[in-house]
């Protein structure tokens, strides 16, 4: 599978240095409200649903927000170790990442203005078996935390824009 993510990664490079412009992409979800909390998202070819525990009105059928971008946040921290471990020709045999958020949910319900709709904290473990020195293994994590794109939404401001569609 690395030999597979190696060539992968040395064609894009390629092919985004021959033309720099193919690296804008756009992604793109739709998300419909079903009943009470439960939200089905289409991301491109997959389904996938959302919901709320019963506290907040949902039926506690699928993760929530909150858990989803966790996990996009843990997902893509694996990935990008995957990555950049291949980048930087190191090798990693096995890795596990836990990501845990603090919330206060009163911020959410409007009950406090001090407190954030969002999360106070985020703590991101990483696991990683390898042979690798550690000061290697300790530039193999500042590339991952330089490049992760979910990790980058987490710490930097980005601009965001709302409408509301009257249909």
């Amino acid at each position: 599978m690395e030999s597979q993510v190696k060539a992968a990664l040395e064609a894009t490079v390629d092919a985004l240095t021959l033309n720099p412009g193919a690296a804008q992409v756009r992604q793109a979800v739709e998300s419909e409200l079903l009943e009470a909390c439960e939200v089905r998202v289409r991301i491109g070819d997959w389904t996938v649903s959302v919901d709320e525990p019963p506290a907040l009105g949902g039926s506690n059928r699928a993760p929530s927000p909150t858990q989803y971008a966790l996990a996009a946040l843990g997902s893509c921290q694996a990935v990008m170790y995957r990555l950049w471990a291949e980048r930087l020709g190191l090798q990693v045999e096995r890795l596990e990442v836990r990501v845990r958020g603090d919330l206060d949910v009163r911020g959410l319900l409007g009950l406090a203005d001090e407190a954030r709709s969002g999360f106070r904290s985020v703590e991101v473990e990483v696991a990683i078996d390898s042979p690798e020195p550690p000061q290697r293994l300790a530039e193999l994590r500042r590339a991952v935390d330089r490049h992760c794109p979910v990790l980058d939404v987490f710490v930097a401001p980005v601009p965001v824009s709302t409408t509301l569609r009257m249909d």
